[in-house]
């Protein structure tokens, strides 16, 4: 199996007279929430829990089990009964922290290289892996596949490191 070798962006083959109708649909539904939000005095309140949520699942990724329960536990003081759990909140935790984080930053400036390194930190904060190139772009070619098993039994090569900068 050889590295994953992405497609350019955008697409070659893209229909945007297609997408034209689905565009506005979402453009007048981000449009109605924009309205709803407008009228709440912090929006942040009600919006929280879908964060959190959105946390947890896209955690789920990485193997993490910690829940929607765990993480409000754990942010009311509650220790979590299983000393594993603690580093698994503090991954989604700190997803979270990266997604308020990628709010401001593009409030600021076009998404680029620099802001997904950033996020990148903030992700790998006091958690495992924290040490293996928090906040750089590897250096070293991984895969995915079973623990332990060499890259020959990947499921999955990612791109070259030398060509990560192109992707």
């Amino acid at each position: 199996m050889q590295p994953f070798e992405p497609e350019s962006l955008p697409p070659r083959n893209l229909d945007l007279p297609g997408l034209v109708p689905l565009i506005g649909k979402a453009n007048r539904g981000v449009a109605m929430l924009e309205g709803l939000f407008h009228g709440i005095p912090n929006p942040d309140v009600l919006l929280s829990p879908l964060t959190t949520e959105e946390a947890v699942l896209s955690s789920r990724i990485e193997g993490t089990q910690a829940d929607f329960g765990d993480v409000l536990k754990f942010e009311a003081g509650e220790e979590p009964a299983e000393p594993g759990r603690r580093e698994e909140i503090v991954e989604i935790i700190n997803y979270r922290r990266a997604l308020r984080l990628a709010e401001e930053l593009l409030r600021e400036r076009p998404f680029c290289l620099n802001t997904l390194l950033k996020l990148h930190e903030v992700l790998m904060d006091s958690v495992r892996g924290h040490n293996k190139g928090r906040g750089r772009f590897r250096t070293v070619q991984n895969w995915i596949g079973p623990e332990g098993a060499p890259i020959e039994a990947a499921v999955f090569i990612p791109p070259s490191p030398l060509h990560l900068q192109e992707h």
